[in-house]
């Protein structure tokens, strides 16, 4: 609130950075006139987070609305103390909310049930909900980055048995920590106001065009990382971190007796009683419930597989619909197979899921390798091309055939053969 004060003039001490020549950068003239070092003064008290702005409230307000959730916080605390003080009334066991929310309470109706995953949901469900995490970081990204993200996924998911897993997942927290805060100084960058580009933009030798810089997530005074990406990572962290302390609650006593066991024992029940009551003849709506999850969510199944394969026609489509007619063969036969034998088939199905989403990102990299930041001098643009030559876009050539493109275009849509080519020009047709 102090920089906004009028006395503070950052015009007096703004740097004025001196454009480069056009053979000493890879930047093009149009990049050149928006880079933050050349497109005006630059401030340097902005890469300390202070900027002028006006209104203040406007500049202060995300201040102000994580001050009010920090004081709704303690509000709730301090009254859920004094209500237990003043009730004699000791905490729930197991950070529980609802107190009926317990697995003893599970079975009896929906309502109970409903209580139980309010308390106890993410303890159940975390590591799947980590994973759809993942997912979504590695689905909004689509950079370099998050090869790495789609690399802890396979070992993460190749471990298969949850002991193993809970022995990797400390490691695979501190690398999103540290990943996070990497990413971050890849987004500050070094401060634009010492008027020095970063070395990929040093000279036109450099192989490396504005789209590459951005598949790669390096720092760019022109193409600058999109800092609101790391919002995804730090959800990614969050979720992790509490799955670290569910790993350590599922073995204590307290936690077993309250929320259950959390174990993927495959064998069945030899001698012993079974703690779950018999739904199938569906006497309250919690058993019909049941009854539709565990009868139909299969078939639910097969039918997303196949509409992700059926909707993109590309090889790795192919490999969704084999997996759909695979399993369609068996039908719900397949449940009647050994355990074992049902989990390979439904771990090859996610390990492909994998393998494709990391595929895709790898192959975008041919994208950003061929993609162009605007149009060169000497190419003409084309009316309806969006500011961009259609030779340009489409096929490298010359300015002087690049000039008879929509000519050769003209005659392609009725069935006529141009007379006369451009040299060096040629046409397919599909």
């Amino acid at each position: 609130m102090l920089y906004q004060l009028k006395v503070v003039n950052p015009h007096e001490y703004a740097s004025n950075c001196t454009e480069p020549f056009p053979n000493s950068t890879n930047l093009q003239k149009m990049e050149i006139r928006q880079s933050l070092l050349y497109r005006g003064p630059v401030d340097p008290a902005n890469w300390f987070g202070v900027r002028k702005g006006f209104p203040n409230l406007g500049y202060i307000q995300n201040h102000l609305q994580i001050l009010l959730l920090l004081v709704f916080e303690a509000m709730v605390y301090r009254s859920q103390d004094y209500h237990r003080r003043r009730h004699q009334l000791a905490p729930l066991p197991a950070q529980a909310v609802c107190a009926e929310g317990t697995r003893q309470w599970l079975d009896r109706d929906l309502p109970s049930c409903l209580k139980y995953y309010m308390n106890f949901f993410f303890y159940k469900f975390g590591l799947e909900v980590c994973f759809l995490a993942a997912v979504n970081v590695i689905g909004q990204r689509m950079n370099f980055m998050v090869i790495l993200h789609g690399c802890w996924l396979v070992a993460i998911l190749t471990r298969r048995r949850r002991e193993a897993i809970a022995r990797l997942w400390p490691n695979y927290c501190l690398f999103l920590a540290l990943f996070l805060l990497y990413q971050y100084l890849l987004c500050l960058g070094v401060p634009p106001a010492l008027c020095i580009d970063y070395p990929w933009r040093w000279s036109r030798a450099v192989p490396m065009n504005s789209a590459l810089i951005k598949w790669l997530y390096l720092p760019d005074f022109f193409s600058t990382p999109n800092a609101t990406n790391l919002i995804s990572d730090f959800l990614l962290l969050l979720c992790a971190s509490q799955q670290w302390q569910v790993f350590s609650a599922e073995r204590t006593e307290e936690w077993r007796h309250v929320a259950g066991v959390n174990t993927d024992r495959l064998e069945p029940l030899r001698g012993e009683p079974n703690p779950v009551p018999n739904f199938i003849h569906c006497r309250s709506y919690l058993d019909m419930l049941k009854v539709a999850v565990f009868r139909y969510l299969f078939w639910l199944v097969l039918v997303v597989v196949f509409i992700t394969g059926a909707t993109r026609i590309s090889v790795f489509g192919l490999g969704y619909l084999l997996a759909c007619f695979y399993l369609l063969l068996f039908g719900t036969s397949l449940q009647q197979k050994d355990t074992r034998a049902r989990l390979v088939l439904w771990d090859c199905l996610i390990l492909y899921n994998i393998t494709v989403i990391v595929s895709k990102n790898m192959l975008s990299v041919s994208l950003a390798c061929q993609g162009d930041a605007g149009p060169r001098p000497g190419l003409p643009a084309a009316r309806g091309g969006g500011g961009r030559p259609v030779g340009q876009r489409l096929l490298p050539v010359s300015a002087a055939a690049a000039q008879g493109v929509p000519q050769l275009l003209l005659p392609a849509r009725s069935g006529r053969a141009p007379r006369h080519r451009p040299a060096g020009l040629q046409v397919c047709c599909t």
